[in-house]
């Protein structure tokens, strides 16, 4: 059926398909890569099927009718009440393992697959997801004249749109029977109510962190592991509030990516806690480069005076000599200089230079005048000579000469010694003003 007129533009009263690509949730970041795809008995071996819903919600179903699914499919499960729509994104082997690693139990009874979405169950699904947001946004109000310390943060409806799930987030425990009610008689719906933290709501939310790349919350974490101050501490970051929390008001979860390798390198580094003596200072310790291996050590405690850097392994010396009752004259090592800093980079063809075409561009243009003049009188030369071609092609057989000066005079140019014999060439007759 065709669904333009004569003026090919489309007919709002057609409405278009869904499709089951236009249905998918967009931006999931449950993803799971199934190394076992390549293996078509992997996908026999069990009924069980993973099951995607929203951005951070996942259910485990069994296929009881035996329904031809890949991931990807669009599925209708069981639910309380009615049924729900989802994204299939295991099958087979592999969502053993995967319900193994997430602690939920096998031999529990388990929901089940109805059937593939029908376009029926798709256009419910659609409308759904459509009210989600302004219902949040309405909630929120309903929460805020009822009195109530909390933050509505997200809404998710069922697929049939019987249910409508709503995630909050409290400092403390919150008395929400009478918001409850309120909710089911303005929509109509079932209610559930789900606490979740400040970085589950991130997550949620979405956006980009001080990095410039999308919030780890976001595009691949599903679990949060506590963060702590001595994170910093141990990389040496200065504990600035404003800069160690994240869009969450809560410390970053990045700071725990590193700590475990700055952990393992300070343990081959000497104790901090420990001052080194010479003859002259005291020395205290001021400042440490964990992967150079360098120490800074300063001679008072409270501020930094006398620094002086030196080798962690020159510090391990100089403590094995202070349990000995030896002072060293200096802390420096024996040949009493500092070892050259390791230049990560040096600019050795000056490419880094702001002023680097400017010499350049000075000398072109010298090129360019002198080649200027030199290419006009070129052109004069060839304008003047083309006329007496059989006199020569020198300049000075163009021209008269000049006065006070004949013709056989050897500073005339246009004395040349011919090619015969040696005899003078004849100089050019000067031209008849008449004609």
């Amino acid at each position: 059926m065709n669904n333009t007129n004569d003026n090919n533009t489309i007919n709002p009263s057609e409405k278009t398909l869904l499709t089951p690509e236009s249905c998918r949730r967009k931006g999931a970041k449950l993803e799971v890569y199934d190394w076992l795809a390549d293996i078509p008995e992997s996908h026999d071996e069990t009924d069980l099927v993973e099951v995607r819903f929203k951005n951070t919600r996942k259910g485990y179903y069994r296929n009881t009718t035996h329904i031809k699914l890949v991931p990807g499919d669009l599925v209708a499960v069981e639910a309380s009440p009615g049924h729900d729509i989802g994204e299939v994104t295991l099958t087979g082997r592999l969502v053993t393992l995967q319900m193994k690693k997430n602690n939920v139990k096998t031999d529990t009874e388990l929901k089940r697959v109805y059937r593939k979405a029908k376009p029926n169950d798709l256009e419910k699904f659609e409308e759904a997801k459509a009210k989600e947001h302004d219902t949040m946004i309405r909630a929120r109000k309903i929460a805020e004249d009822l009195h109530l310390d909390m933050k509505i943060g997200d809404v998710e409806y069922q697929g049939d749109g019987n249910k409508a799930i709503f995630y909050y987030i409290a400092d403390e425990r919150v008395d929400f029977r009478q918001l409850i009610k309120v909710l089911a008689e303005v929509f109509r719906v079932r209610i559930e109510m789900k606490q979740i933290g400040a970085r589950q709501e991130a997550g949620r939310i979405g956006g980009l962190g001080p990095c410039g790349r999308q919030l780890c919350c976001s595009g691949w974490m599903t679990s949060f592991v506590s963060v702590a101050t001595s994170a910093a501490r141990f990389q040496d970051i200065a504990l600035n509030p404003q800069k160690l929390a994240g869009q969450c008001a809560k410390l970053k979860c990045c700071l725990n990516y590193e700590a475990d390798a700055y952990v393992e390198a300070q343990k081959r580094l000497p104790s901090r806690e420990i001052p080194l003596e010479t003859k002259l200072n005291t020395y205290y310790h001021f400042k440490t480069d964990i992967f150079k291996r360098e120490m800074t050590y300063s001679t008072d405690k409270s501020i930094a005076a006398n620094l002086v850097t030196v080798d962690a392994d020159r510090v391990f010396e100089v403590i094995a000599l202070n349990k000995r009752g030896i002072k060293p004259d200096t802390l420096e090592s024996e040949a009493g200089t500092r070892a050259p800093e390791r230049r990560e980079f040096e600019d050795v063809v000056g490419q880094d230079s702001l002023t680097r075409f400017d010499k350049a561009k000075k000398n072109k243009k010298k090129n360019n005048n002198g080649g200027g003049r030199n290419n006009n009188n070129g052109r004069r030369q060839q304008a003047n000579g083309g006329d007496n071609k059989s006199a020569g092609n020198n300049r000075g057989q163009s021209k008269p000469p000049r006065h006070g000066k004949s013709g056989n005079d050897k500073g005339d140019k246009g004395e040349k010694p011919a090619s015969n014999g040696g005899e003078k060439a004849p100089t050019p007759e000067k031209p008849d003003k008449k004609d």
